[in-house]
């Protein structure tokens, strides 16, 4: 038997989720058929066994039969660490499910999940001596799509994941003329940068490349016999490349996306022991496999300019590494490029766990690449929520090591990310600068903070979405408004949607907070906030809630009512509401504006900025 099932199918009938170490070996699987066979072990279990885990609503919509795609995205998204409810659109009502946005089961899905086969675009009949008429059946197909689509997230709040299309092979051959069939070719890549398209014209909307990721799958994506016989038009290889690609965008969606990048340097960002062959000697650039440690290095100079924080893990001295660092002409990655060196011969989860706490991060937020099996195999067993990477093996497929399973991945990229690096580089300098002061609050005058709170707008919505998303600890409901939700509040009378940004003597740490209110009949319910554990213990909570209560003294309301749902994460916040003054039973929290005690600490200047 196979020993992940065996784990699976007694998680199960111990009545408990699948612990970290196994939902990061569904991850990491390769062979689909395993893959099918632990998604419908996982969707067979009960269903409080994964209790535990995040729930996510999940609706199939379909051009074919959908095969091994329902188990496949259950063991991609318990992978993740999500508790699926799966439902499926019957058989042949693709159109009409997306034209009346009416999906299988209990109100919105989270997700919307389509399997589209080219068969969907192309007439029924057609002649490669009359490419027009072909080329215009596709193109009134695809605007049909369009239609569908644009409609149908006008009418829910879930999130519409479609993917490109691959042409068969029997369309493509079928041309006999080379040029007419570089004209089909081209004509099915206009189709798919039309599906790419659409994912710019609506948040809701995300389209994933399967058409191109399918070019690196080493199986057929196709079988004639299978689509022939049972309207199954992918293998289940490539639905398990599709399953994946959609349980990116599921990981993404809900904030679960990993900040830190934890490197090794023997055998990892550069080829041979520093201590055995000094800074002259090891391999990075020039030929292989020289070459291929260095595009690693390119590879996470790029992440860090999309806002992922690195951090240097490696057992050396530390005067060698400085000197590589700053010396070997061919380093791409250079001493400022990480923002916590961990260079010494202590363990490295002990490292990794010091590295957190120096960042204010938790260490599930950490992905960590080494190439020794002892090292990769300690830190997996002291820190089992850090995703652990192997650079072990050929260095020809580094990149590929650290890039194939999504732990980046975001919705959208905002200027808060790229900055990222930056920012957290400044923490450790006010670390360093509280330690000339007698009392905190001697330090907290020192900073000059400034926060300002402002409307939300088309510029910060993205960025005020993905701190719903992903901040854990100072989330006061666990209500993560998804840029759908957050635009339409932004637009309506009756709610408040603002953004709350901090700047101090060391620089502009963004947008950091968010409050979501909905102001009905003189009471105004704060319906979530959240604050980045970056700033905690600056006061910039309560200068949010002081804002609050004036602003809502100054329309005239008679309540101010606040809540507080206790997570696992969220005990940090468990005492805010009764700091800013309120009165309640631990989960509902009230205050009257006109009588409220001004909670502004003195050392916050506050700034406001207008809608316009």
């Amino acid at each position: 038997m196979n020993p992940l099932l065996d784990t699976l199918r007694a998680a199960a009938l111990a009545g408990r989720a699948p612990d970290v170490a196994t939902r990061r070996a569904l991850l990491e699987l390769d062979d689909a058929a395993t893959a099918r066979q632990a998604g419908r072990r996982l969707a067979a279990a009960p269903a409080d066994s994964l209790r535990d885990l995040r729930d996510l609503r999940v609706a199939i919509v379909a051009t074919c039969t959908i095969g091994s795609f329902e188990p496949l995205l259950w063991t991609g998204l318990v992978g993740a660490g999500f508790r699926p409810v799966v439902g499926k659109s019957d058989y042949g009502a693709f159109d009409m499910t997306l034209a009346a946005a009416d999906f299988p089961g209990d109100g919105d899905p989270d997700l919307v999940a389509t399997l589209l086969d080219a068969a969907y675009f192309l007439p029924r009949e057609w002649s490669p001596a009359a490419f027009e008429e072909f080329g215009d059946a596709v193109q009134a197909r695809l605007r049909q799509l369009t239609g569908l689509v644009t409609a149908c997230v006008e009418r829910t709040s879930a999130t519409l994941v479609l993917h490109t299309v691959p042409l068969p092979a029997e369309v493509r051959d079928t041309f006999l003329s080379l040029a007419d069939r570089a004209r089909v070719s081209a004509l099915w890549h206009r189709l798919n940068a039309e599906l790419l398209d659409l994912a710019a014209t609506h948040p809701q909307i995300v389209t994933v490349d399967l058409a191109g990721a399918l070019a690196d799958l080493p199986a057929a994506a196709r079988d004639a016999r299978l689509h022939r016989y049972g309207d199954l038009p992918y293998t289940d290889d490539a639905l398990h490349l599709l399953a994946t690609l959609v349980r990116r965008v599921a990981q993404a969606k809900q904030g679960l996306s990993r900040k830190v990048l934890a490197l090794d340097l023997d055998n990892t960002l550069w080829g041979g022991v520093l201590g055995e062959v000094d800074a002259h000697g090891v391999q990075l650039g020039g030929l292989y496999p020289g070459n291929a440690y260095k595009e690693l290095q390119r590879t996470a100079h790029r992440l860090r300019d999309q806002g992922v924080i690195l951090v240097l893990a490696s057992k050396n001295d530390p005067e060698p590494v400085e000197k590589a660092l700053s010396d070997h002409p061919e380093m791409v990655l250079r001493n400022e490029a990480f923002s916590v060196r961990a260079v010494n011969w202590a363990p490295k989860a002990g490292n990794l766990r010091k590295a957190a706490g120096s960042l204010g991060l938790s260490t599930d937020s950490f992905v960590f690449m080494d190439d020794s099996d002892f090292e990769r195999g300690h830190v997996a067993a002291e820190l089992p929520e850090v995703a652990v990477v192997s650079a072990a093996g050929d260095p020809a497929y580094l990149v590929d090591s650290l890039l194939r399973h999504g732990w980046f991945d975001v919705m959208t990229l905002t200027e808060t990310d790229r900055k990222r690096p930056e920012l957290y580089r400044t923490r450790a300098m006010r670390s360093d600068f509280s330690e000339s002061f007698g009392s905190s609050e001697e330090f907290l005058q020192a900073l000059e903070l400034k926060v300002e709170i402002a409307p939300v707008t088309d510029f910060t919505i993205a960025r005020v979405a993905q701190l719903a998303a992903r901040t854990n600890q100072f989330n006061l409901t666990g209500v993560r408004f998804d840029q759908a939700a957050t635009a339409r509040m932004k637009d309506s009378p009756d709610h408040t949607v603002v953004s709350v940004s901090v700047a101090d003597r060391f620089g502009d740490e963004g947008i950091v907070g968010a409050l979501w209110v909905e102001h009905a009949d003189g009471v105004w319910q704060v319906l979530n906030m959240v604050l980045s554990c970056r700033v905690l213990g600056r006061g910039v909570e309560l200068a949010a809630a002081a804002w609050l209560l004036q602003r809502a003294r100054e329309a005239g309301a008679r309540l101010v009512e606040g809540r507080f749902t206790p997570s696992q994460k969220n005990g940090v916040a468990a005492d805010f509401w009764s700091r800013a003054g309120f009165t309640g039973d631990g989960a509902v929290f009230t205050a009257d504006p006109a009588a409220a005690a001004d909670v502004m600490p003195t050392w916050i200047t506050i700034r406001e900025r207008s809608a316009s």
